[in-house]
Parts: structure tokens; C-alpha cells; sequence
């Protein structure tokens, strides 16, 4: 709904600039698929020709969505691929002798230990426990962080006050957190949860505020226009329009989660903390059992790439495609 106070007169009295509209059209008309339909559009004679011409270039464009839709096996052989080199260079490399079987074990060996990990079951809820703690304490910093960020990208003052607070914080190690956690909190699962919390929260923030600035004025300017309250511009308006920079943050702070759960795992072990990938990392330097130290990297490692491949990366690609932003890009 238009602003009442706004003239209807001088919306429609006001001047379009021919060089905009011009700009407009040569930015859409990059592909050539899309030339020769805005070119059939454009033109002044609607002669068979001309139709032909549109009708081609609408098959094109189809063609080229059927072809977006069908698996990209390169995208399942190539990092398949690229994990059995790895391993034959780490088999290759134990097999010249460099270093002792129990100093750099080789892939055969943590293969091993992973299925004695799996028989007894310490495998299992070394993950579960992980990957619990990981999803909660993400999931809960996101709704934290949210607001908090579109408060401060929204009010000035705010931003000036505590924006760089949230930059330190960001930047701050998380492992720092861990000793006044454990003196704050005990050896309890709120001694991790916090350590999360403090990892994630700003790179949030600050990921959320980044998106905010990228959006183009004229948003603003035309929630004004159409009467929209600070909540409605901020939840209608800015926060979908924020979506490309607010999820790099999501990420980000996804990334930065995992990182202050395994290093809050690893330093405070015993209480009531469960038994998690950390922890594990922990157990094998105890015990000096390099397959147990390179089973659980490797868990985590798996566990974050996973994440990646199967919640981030596809919401990604949904965002970029449908703002147009995909052709052309590498993903």
C-alpha cells in the first residue's frame, strides 16, 4: 500500500531516464539465447521471421534448464577422484619409510581402527554427541545473532558502539573461551555449548551486517514509498534482500562453531561432558595411538564437508539461481 502522503501525480509525472531502461535491457541480454529473444521482442516488425527467431531462442532457453536439471556426475567423479589420489600419495609415502607404522600409520591401518572404533560403538557416539552439540548450538546462535544483527545494521549508533566489539569477538580465538567456560560452568555440556556460542555469534553478526550493506538504496527508498514500518522493512525488505551476504555469514558461522566445539571437546574432558569427536582426538594423544588421532580427524573432517555438500551448498546454488546470479559461475 502506497504512502498516503506520497502524490500519485508525481509517480506518474516522474521522468524515466531512456539510458537506464537502456542499461537495463543490455545487462539482460548478456547470453545469447536471451539476445535473440529480447531482440524478437524488440523489435518493430512481428513478421514470421521474427517469430521463428523468438521461438528459437525460447527452445534454447528450455534446453538449457533441461540441462541444469540433469545430474553433473563431474560434480560426484571429480572429488571422488581427487580423495583416491590423496590416499594413494599417503599410501605411497608411509610405504618409503620415512617414519615408524606407529608415527604415520598408513590407510589400511586407520581403516582398521575405524572398524574396531565401530564394533565397540565409541565411534558412533563420538560422532552423535558431536554433531548434536554442533546442529544445537548452531541452530541457537542463528536465532541469537539474527536480530542482534539487523538491530545493528539498522541503527547507526548501535553499529558505532558495538560493531567493533562483534569484529574482536569474531577475530578472538575461541579456544580462549574454553578455561573461563570450564571455571564458570564446570565440566558440564553448557561449558561447550558457551565456547560455541562465542565462536558463532559474531561471525553471524557480522556476516548479516556485510549483507545489509550490499543492498541497493532503492529498496529502502521504495518500503518508504509503499508505507512499510522499521519491523516490515527489516523482515520484508532487507533480511531477503540480505540473503546472499547473510548466508556466507550462516556458513561462516557454521564453520566457526565446529572448530570451538572440537577445541572445547579436546581441553575439557571428564564431569558430565559426553564422549565426542574431540574427545577421541583427546584419547588417542593420550594413549600415543596415531590411528585413533588420524580416525578422528578424519571424522571431522568428513562431518564438515558433509554439512557443506548437503545443507549449504545446495541453498546456495537455490539463492544464486534464482537471482540470476549462477550463469557463469564456477559452482
Amino acid at each position: 500500500m502506497l504512502n498516503k502522503q506520497t502524490p500519485l501525480v508525481e509517480l506518474a509525472e516522474t521522468p524515466i531516464s531512456t539510458s537506464s531502461i537502456t542499461g537495463q535491457a543490455s545487462s539482460i541480454t548478456d547470453e545469447p539465447e536471451t539476445r535473440k529473444v529480447h531482440a524478437a521482442l524488440t523489435r518493430s516488425s512481428t513478421g514470421n521471421e521474427d517469430l521463428r527467431e523468438l521461438e528459437s531462442g525460447l527452445d534454447s532457453l528450455q534446453s538449457d534448464a533441461a540441462r541444469a536439471a540433469r545430474i553433473d556426475w563431474s560434480r560426484i567423479l571429480l572429488p571422488v577422484a581427487a580423495l583416491v589420489v590423496l590416499v594413494l600419495a599417503w599410501q605411497f609415502y608411509v610405504s618409503l619409510g620415512f617414519k615408524r607404522r606407529d608415527l604415520v600409520p598408513g590407510p589400511l591401518d586407520v581403516l582398521g581402527q575405524f572398524g574396531t572404533l565401530w564394533a565397540d560403538g565409541s565411534l558412533q557416539e563420538a560422532v552423535w554427541t558431536s554433531l548434536q552439540r554442533g546442529i544445537v548450538g548452531f541452530l541457537i546462535s542463528v536465532v541469537i545473532a539474527t536480530p542482534i544483527g539487523l538491530l545493528l545494521a539498522q541503527v547507526a549508533p548501535l553499529r558505532r558502539a558495538f560493531g567493533p566489539l562483534i569484529s574482536g569477538l569474531q577475530v578472538l580465538p575461541s579456544v580462549a573461551w574454553v578455561p573461563a567456560a570450564i571455571i564458570w560452568f564446570g565440566l558440564t555440556d553448557a561449558t561447550v555449548y558457551f565456547v560455541v556460542f562465542m565462536g558463532a555469534i559474531p561471525s553471524i553478526i557480522n556476516g548479516l551486517i556485510s549483507g545489509v550493506d550490499q543492498i541497493p538504496p532503492q529498496y529502502r527508498s521504495v518500503g518508504t514509498v509503499l508505507g512499510a514500518s522499521r519491523l516490515q522493512m527489516a523482515l520484508q525488505i532487507v533480511l531477503p534482500a540480505a540473503l546472499p551476504g547473510y548466508l556466507s555469514g550462516l556458513k561462516q558461522g557454521w564453520a566457526f562453531s565446529w572448530r570451538s566445539l572440537m577445541a572445547a571437546e579436546i581441553i575439557a574432558v571428564g564431569g558430565t561432558i559426553g564422549f565426542g569427536l574431540g574427545s577421541m582426538l583427546n584419547q588417542g594423544r593420550d594413549l600415543a595411538d596415531m590411528t585413533i588421532v588420524m580416525s578422528a580427524i578424519l571424522l571431522i573432517l568428513a562431518v564438515g564437508i558433509l554439512i557443506e555438500l548437503l545443507v549449504f551448498a545446495p541453498i546456495e546454488k537455490r539463492l544464486l539461481r534464482r537471482r540470476g546470479l549462477l550463469a557463469g559461475s564456477t559452482r
